[in-house]
């Protein structure tokens, strides 16, 4: 009989044995002509999409804390990568990790004055440092201006953003499930008792942050690397809004939710380009309808598992079983 642990590096390699067939096999479908380019692109904007929902999940989900300035993250990441394949002609990972790494210290440089503020406070302040990185791009000739910079080397790819996007799922689930992520889930349940039991709150808060920002960062990156041109208004408040929706449809503490709120809302989002002002107002009604009929989003805080599946299976089966003993 195997041991649990046996059973959980079982699991484990099925997992990544999936994972590695699902990116032959798109990657098969690419190269071999077969995929249409429309397909791929909404491909990758899935997977920059999982990157920039997931990582706001351990922000407003998991820490509890209500930021809406990711868009400005993702921006220095994006114009951080973009300046040093363009201007320094380093690598592709090297300008992935500096993009990447100034978000995160942008993170640290917001999170320590701004985390001690809640609720609204904490929103109209991670709104404002949004909009200065905007304002700030626009009026620096060097990276661009108003007109943003263009002629980046596309060199970002299906490889590139799946196993990146694989790998941001994989440490935000250890970061949760650590002791250290417990902590952090111990502060949106109830901040007050947290530090009353010896938790340094401002610390996690801060870590929190960080760590979203640093992968809001990189999706920043990705992002510019597969599209070649990057203008400041693409990192508008609408962009933060959008990556909002994405947490709050699949649920502020699930990190399963926020990849199926991200597939299924880009594919909606590529579904209404031809009624592009409409968008908004489709986000806004689907936002109304969840918080009347489901607030805590598609998942809440559970995470999908084949578990459920079998619960429920299981149940059904003692339930039938029952009613043919009775009768």
């Amino acid at each position: 009989m195997m041991s649990m642990y046996e059973r959980k590096i079982g699991k484990q390699i099925g997992i990544l044995l999936i994972l590695i067939a699902v990116w032959g096999a798109v990657d098969f479908l690419i190269k071999g002509g077969i995929l249409n380019p429309y397909y791929e692109l909404n491909l990758i904007l899935i997977g920059i999409n999982v990157i920039l929902a997931v990582s706001l999940n351990l922000i407003n989900g998991f820490n509890g804390q209500f930021s809406i300035g990711h868009a400005g993250f993702m921006a220095v990441g994006a114009y951080g990568a973009a300046m040093i394949t363009l201007k320094a002609h380093l690598p592709f990972i090297i300008a992935l990790l500096v993009g990447a790494l100034l978000a995160a210290l942008c993170g640290v440089l917001v999170g320590l004055p701004t985390l001690r503020l809640r609720g609204d406070y904490l929103a109209i302040a991670t709104l404002g440092f949004g909009e200065i990185i905007r304002g700030l791009i626009v009026n620096i000739d060097y990276i661009g201006g108003a007109y943003g910079l263009s002629g980046i080397p596309k060199l970002a790819n299906w490889t590139w953003v799946f196993w990146l996007t694989v790998l941001t799922v994989l440490v935000i689930w250890n970061f949760v499930n650590s002791t250290h992520g417990r902590a952090t889930i111990s502060i949106r349940e109830n901040e007050i008792a947290a530090e009353a039991m010896g938790i340094h709150t401002t610390k996690y808060k801060v870590m929190a942050f960080t760590i979203g920002s640093l992968f809001a960062g990189l999706a920043g990156g990705l992002h510019a690397h597969y599209f070649y041109t990057i203008q400041p208004n693409t990192f508008n408040f609408l962009k933060s809004f959008d990556i909002l929706v994405m947490v709050v449809l699949g649920g502020q503490g699930s990190i399963t939710g926020s990849i199926i709120a991200a597939i299924v809302l880009t594919i909606i989002s590529a579904s209404l380009q031809k009624f592009a002002e409409l968008r908004l107002v489709i986000y806004a009604l689907l936002l109304i309808i969840i918080m009347l009929f489901r607030p805590q989003g598609l998942m809440g805080t559970k995470e999908f598992s084949l578990r459920l599946f079998r619960k429920k299976s299981k149940d059904k089966e003692e339930k039938q079983h029952g009613t043919a003993v009775s009768q």
